[in-house]
């Protein structure tokens, strides 16, 4: 912005000392604050055919008054007023509540524009605007603006009117011709005026656009600037292997990859080749063979003469991967070691001195791998899975056990692509997004409440044929703000109708040592059926579990619901999945019918993106989303992946550093504190 744009709100006329404070309490100090503040809605005062308009929808209508006002009083200073007017050459009631003192200012043969509630039954209008005249055609659209204190909506028009008037020909253009013209893309300054004062919804639509690009680009821009200088400020690992011997340890593998896994694999292997540190997430659906990737990006680091450490959030889960790796392992002389806070005495101190001489390869633990205890002889690659389980901070500790190792972390949680681009703007992100061959779906059934028995019935079939089976409750306990069912009396009524059946529990409150003995349990099939909370949605596997049954399944998100399923459908037998639900609204029968419909995680995560929203999505306390002014990663993601894409090509882009046109955004990125004036190519 220019820098008279940067002067206070106080030098418009009208804003004095005591209205200054109000829009600086709304975040408005400058005129580049009221300029950015964005109408969030706009109030459409288009006067269309009667013939169009739409029962109860608020209209904007014009005619002429042919009768006298009529008032009705009643009540305690309430009072209804009716007037009819021609309109098209139909007559049109419209009804004025409380508000008497217009009777005399309304005269047969007035033209009017009256805005209200339309009953296209009763031909009426219940007003809620009305001014004299005809309509004002450069008012159609009124925008609507977020206000606080004592500001009020009308103030905020008349200010951003005035700083237009007064300022508009001062806001400079941020975007290099060669984008205005590709995109189509009014200028900035044409911008600013149409999405406060927009002629029509045409221009309106275009100011908007090309203000959500500009946001979304800035946005990249930062994002890629600090990526890249991050990686720049360190030299990284550059790991040296044979990639014949990699070739050769994936044919040796007793399954083929799946096109996905060689694509994510070759990704990965490129960046371990590259001087530059990676800082990759890996995201892939449940089952889609993740563990395996790892186990040749941590192949490869030994080859390099590297040791690589894998942190996961559970000892079960680290005991598993343990053993899978041994047995993956067995030939080709990689020592792998075992680190959890089961780890104790002898063993432990074994352990620790193998991994500070170097003698293993390969470390599998929990958060006992950050422990002081233990030092790598030559940590060259970090791996943490499920990584939104650990803090920064603990993510942190792993990776200065090394000497900038190379990090990939690993989520079965399918972000959508839109929220992956934004949150994870830092990281490149690889996605395993198609299933290994021979594995059979899970059959997904939505049932109501009044079916729990024959469900139940079901279930004891599966067990007495040897198979396992989950029960998922949203609550620990009773709520009596919540009409759910809770895991412990869900645990009290299965364990009286499954008298011959031992019914386990498990819940968050419980220790992770007791979680874990439970959970070893029921890999064990000591365990028939496990009642829980969600603490199941990430972690162990259990080949022999086929039902998953979720108790109030309307509670839970869809992404939520696909991790829950996805702890069936691992072993060779069928598995199903039952959602018990009576969602009211139709949003919640939506949902259960899309579970129904699709196994794909991502499809599914996207949809419940577009029905919950970012913050829901991720949850409020850390949603790890920006705040953004005029742009919606929701709807706006095709905006969002052009963004990201030319601002990767601007900052590869020598050009980009000594363009003029480029002076703008070299400031943007310069003011935001990610560059500190060197240059990055």
């Amino acid at each position: 912005m220019n820098g008279s744009l940067n002067q206070p709100v106080s030098v418009l006329i009208g804003i004095g000392e005591e209205k200054e404070k109000e829009l600086n309490q709304i975040g408005l100090f400058t005129i580049a604050d009221l300029f950015q503040h964005f109408p969030y809605r706009y109030e459409n005062h288009e006067v269309l055919p009667i013939d169009q308009l739409r029962h109860d929808d608020r209209v904007t209508i014009s005619g002429v008054i042919q009768t006298e006002p009529a008032v009705r009083f009643y009540g305690r200073k309430k009072s209804r007023m009716t007037v009819r007017l021609m309109v098209e050459n139909i007559l049109v009631t419209a009804v004025f509540f409380n508000r008497a003192f217009l009777k005399n200012r309304i005269k047969r043969g007035d033209t009017v524009t009256i805005s209200g509630k339309w009953d296209k039954y009763k031909l009426t209008i219940t007003v809620q605007d009305f001014k004299q005249g005809a309509p004002d055609p450069t008012k159609q659209l009124e925008p609507v603006y977020s206000t606080g204190g004592n500001v009020t909506v009308k103030q905020l028009r008349r200010f951003i009117t005035s700083a237009l008037a007064a300022y508009g020909e001062h806001i400079e253009e941020s975007l290099p011709s060669s984008f205005l013209n590709t995109y189509k893309l009014p200028s900035r300054k044409e911008s600013y005026k149409a999405i406060h004062r927009p002629a029509n919804k045409e221009q309106l639509k275009h100011a908007r656009r090309r203000l959500v690009y500009e946001e979304l680009l800035l946005f990249q821009l930062k994002m890629q600037a600090f990526k890249r200088q991050e990686r720049l400020s360190s030299k990284g690992c550059i790991h040296q292997f044979d990639e014949e011997k990699i070739s050769a340890f994936i044919k040796e593998l007793p399954f083929s990859l799946t096109h996905a896994q060689k694509r994510v694999v070759n990704e990965i292997m490129k960046d371990m080749k590259d001087p530059l540190k990676m800082n990759r997430l890996l995201q892939g659906d449940v089952g889609s063979g993740k563990t395996v990737v790892a186990s040749i990006t941590m192949y490869a680091a030994y080859l390099a003469k590297a040791q690589s450490a894998l942190m996961v959030p559970t000892e079960i889960l680290a005991e598993q991967h343990y053993q899978g790796m041994k047995e993956l392992f067995k030939d080709t002389g990689v020592v792998i070691s075992l680190l959890t806070g089961s780890t104790k005495g002898k063993a432990r101190k074994e352990v620790n001195a193998a991994v500070e001489s170097g003698d293993s390869h390969i470390v599998v633990g929990t958060h006992a791998l950050i422990q002081e205890d233990v030092t790598f002889h030559n940590l060259g690659l970090v791996i943490t899975d499920e990584q939104h389980r650990f803090g920064v901070e603990q993510r942190r500790v792993l990776r200065d056990k090394g000497y900038e190792p190379d990090v990939l972390f690993m989520t079965a949680t399918p972000i959508p692509r839109t929220l992956a681009i934004t949150v994870f703007g830092d990281m490149d992100v690889s996605i395993i997004d198609e299933l290994p061959a021979g594995r059979k779906p899970i059959e997904t059934y939505w049932v109501k409440h009044q079916m729990l028995e024959r469900v139940l019935r079901f279930i004891h079939k599966e067990i007495n044929q040897g198979r396992q089976a989950y029960v998922i409750c949203p609550l620990i306990e009773e709520s009596e703000k919540l009409d759910v069912q809770n895991a412990i009396d869900v645990h009290a009524q299965l364990q009286q109708y499954f008298t011959d059946k031992h019914v386990g529990l498990m819940h968050g409150r419980l220790s992770a040592e007791e979680k874990d003995q439970i959970m070893e349990a029921f890999s064990e099939c000591k365990i028939h059926i496990l009642v829980s909370t969600t603490v199941v949605e990430v972690g162990v596997n259990v080949p022999n579990a086929t039902v998953m049954l979720i108790y109030d399944a309307d509670r839970f998100g869809l992404s939520q619901l696909h991790q829950l399923r996805g702890r069936v459908g691992r072993g060779a037998h069928q598995s199903y999945c039952i959602l018990l639900a009576d969602p009211k609204g139709e949003t919640g029968k939506e949902r259960m019918q899309i579970m129904q419909e699709t196994e794909d995680g991502f499809a599914l995560s996207e949809k419940d993106l577009e029905l919950r929203g970012p913050g829901d999505f991720f949850g409020s306390k850390q949603s790890g989303l920006p705040d953004f002014k005029i742009a919606d990663v929701v709807h706006d993601y095709r905006a969002l992946e052009t963004a990201r894409q030319d601002a990767a090509s601007l900052i590869k882009s020598k050009d980009f550093w000594t363009a003029e046109e480029f002076q703008y955004l070299r400031n943007y990125l310069k003011q935001s504190g990610v560059l500190s004036g060197q240059k990055l190519d």
